[in-house]
């Protein structure tokens, strides 16, 4: 509704106008909506056009040509009828079926014309009314002339009686013109010319008054819907990846901070359970007001609750308070000592809303500046809290999507498992062995994701193998171990039956190339080194080494100090040399922390290389 260049279509405006009738309960709406237009909140294309006829008159005289540039349902034409009178007639476009309420609305702006003039309402007579009956609508328009008019005929009455009444004496009795008769009567004319001329210029400068105000008000709302639109996209624009919440709402404060002209603001949420708010995020705060804060809790269960933010989020109800005295009566001692405590006095709160639902509210405002909040603060904050609200909304799905996928995972990475008790947990251990290699490898946090979650699924082929064979107390034959090396390539084709997309495209291919060799010696395909993908690089030491110290049918766990040994055998070989190097270096960590939480009970393994 903003921008001026957009037009909206008859379907849109009468569930606009129903819906506005709905929320107000208000008869006189339309008519109302169209007297606004003299208001000096009327800043649009539409005010701005009127102040630049200068008087009433020409607008009305001219209001059949000017109309197209506003309205596109209905022709106007004008008729002057006398100098303070105009006819009017509105005709609907064919094809156009125009509601009685877009009638009251023309006559309110008609209303309207002569007020942005500061002068008197005209008087409207609705002679013909196509809604009862009429061809068109046909309004007369009658309004008191200006002031300025009105001494601007006198000037002229003066004028032709003056000269003619001088000329006609002289004719016929020279003598009784005197020249103080002469001197008094242009003396009275120049003072009725002076006085006209004062007063034009006094309409005058009114009009350009009213219109530097009306520019005023616009620039001022200009930047406003500036500084709306770039904080909105920029808040946009960086929260977009995010799938954090608290990542969300530290962005957001931060851009908030920066952007807009506030000293201090804050964010507060609701629970899960929708019984409390509790701060999540600010700024301007000291370091004792922040602690209160984040102590602080406003109770939305609490029938007798009635603090502005509870309120607020209760009944998705914005507040605009210069002085906080105003409703000191209606808040609680609770509120009143928390507005103390933070040294409030005037602010703004919004409520944060998203799909219909209240999740928290925003707060601002200024101690240091002193400058007064208004509306269009209101405004734009009520803009901002939109955003904020849908970004966190949309954060949850996603958290609630990461949450039903890692349960997912889990249930895949556990079904294998369960097939076999003596390997339950090979896959999370393997897990945690690869995400501390990417740890130290400083991969990305998109890249880790994918490893975490071929890591989980690389054995998960093994449910295409025999139990006789994955139970095997004994060595395997050769025929045997070649099933069990089937798994590799079964699990490749399983996962490539998964929709995943994105980040997780790769999962496949990784989790089904963990048993490839650097020298090319690996299956199922043979790969060489830079061949095999990183993350199957990373899986095969991390399953390796989690494989040979576990207990198996056939044998029981090795010692650490030997697999290490073995992984050291094998680098450049088998495994890559600088994933076998991150995997030492982690596992050294672990073991520097396990003695830190356990000192008498850990005893470090010799390493090997």
């Amino acid at each position: 509704m903003a921008d001026q260049g957009h037009w909206f279509n008859q379907q849109q405006i009468n569930l606009f106008y129903e819906k506005a009738l709905r929320e107000t309960g208000n008869p006189f709406l339309a008519r109302e909506a169209g007297q606004y237009a003299a208001s000096p909140d009327a800043i649009g294309m539409m005010r701005q056009y009127v102040l630049g006829l200068v008087d009433p008159s020409t607008v009305y005289e001219l209001i059949g040509k000017t109309t197209e540039k506003f309205v596109k349902s209905a022709s106007y034409k004008s008729r002057k009828i006398s100098p303070q009178k105009i006819e009017i007639t509105v005709t609907p476009y064919p094809g156009v079926k125009e509601e009685p309420f877009q009638c009251q609305n023309r006559i309110g702006f008609m209303e309207a014309i002569s007020l942005v003039f500061n002068s008197k309402p005209p008087k409207i007579e609705h002679t013909e009314c196509m809604f009862t009956g009429g061809k068109c609508c046909r309004y007369i328009i009658s309004w008191d002339m200006q002031i300025s008019s009105i001494w601007k005929k006198i000037r002229n009455l003066m004028i032709l009686l003056l000269i003619p009444l001088f000329t006609a004496l002289l004719i016929v009795d020279a003598g009784f013109v005197t020249l103080p008769m002469i001197f008094l009567g242009l003396t009275a004319l120049m003072l009725v010319m002076l006085i006209a001329e004062n007063t034009e210029k006094r309409e005058l400068k009114a009009s350009a008054f009213n219109l530097k105000e009306s520019s005023d008000q616009l620039a001022a709302q200009i930047e406003i819907n500036y500084n709306i639109t770039r904080t909105a996209n920029e808040i946009g624009q960086t929260i977009a990846n995010l799938t954090n919440k608290a990542d969300v709402l530290s962005q957001a404060i931060s851009i908030f901070e920066k952007r807009l002209d506030y000293d201090r603001g804050l964010i507060l949420l609701v629970n899960e359970k929708r019984t409390l708010l509790s701060f999540a995020a600010g700024f301007g705060y000291n370091d004792r007001q922040l602690e209160y804060i984040q102590k602080a809790a406003f109770h939305l269960d609490n029938p007798n609750s009635k603090g502005v933010f509870v309120v607020s989020c209760k009944e998705k109800k914005p507040f605009l308070i210069n002085d906080i005295k105003e409703i000191g009566n209606s808040l609680s001692r609770r509120s009143l000592a928390f507005a103390h405590q933070m040294g409030t006095q005037s602010f703004i709160c919004c409520p944060i809303i998203c799909d219909g639902k209240s999740i928290g509210v925003l707060a601002v405002d200024n101690l240091r500046s002193k400058r007064p909040l208004v509306q269009s603060d209101l405004s734009l904050l009520m803009g901002i809290a939109s955003i904020i609200g849908i970004s966190i909304s949309n954060t949850d799905l996603l958290e609630a999507r990461q949450r039903q996928f890692d349960s997912i995972l889990q249930v895949l990475a556990a079904s294998i498992d369960a097939r076999d008790p003596l390997t339950a947990g090979h896959s999370e251990k393997v897990t945690d062995y690869a995400m501390g290699i990417c740890e130290e490898l400083n991969l990305s946090a998109n890249y880790r994701e994918m490893i975490r979650v071929a890591s989980l699924l690389h054995d998960y082929g093994k449910i295409g193998v025999p139990d006789a064979i994955l139970k095997k107390p004994g060595r395997l034959t050769q025929e045997e171990y070649e099933k069990v090396k089937t798994h590799a390539e079964k699990t490749q084709k399983i996962l490539e039956q998964v929709n995943f997309e994105g980040i997780f495209s790769q999962v496949p291919e990784i989790a089904g190339s963990h048993h490839e060799k650097i020298d090319g010696s690996g299956y199922p395909n043979g790969l060489k080194g830079e061949e095999i993908p990183l993350g199957a690089r990373i899986i095969a030491v991390a399953d390796f080494f989690e494989a040979v110290t576990a207990k198996r049918h056939y044998r029981d766990p090795l010692p650490i100090s030997y697999a290490f040994r073995l992984l050291e055998k094998g680098r450049g070989i088998h495994f890559d040399e600088k994933i076998v190097d991150a995997f030492v270096k982690f596992y050294d960590k672990q073991i520097k922390k396990a003695e830190m939480h356990f000192p008498k009970k850990v005893i470090p393994m010799k390493k090997v290389g």
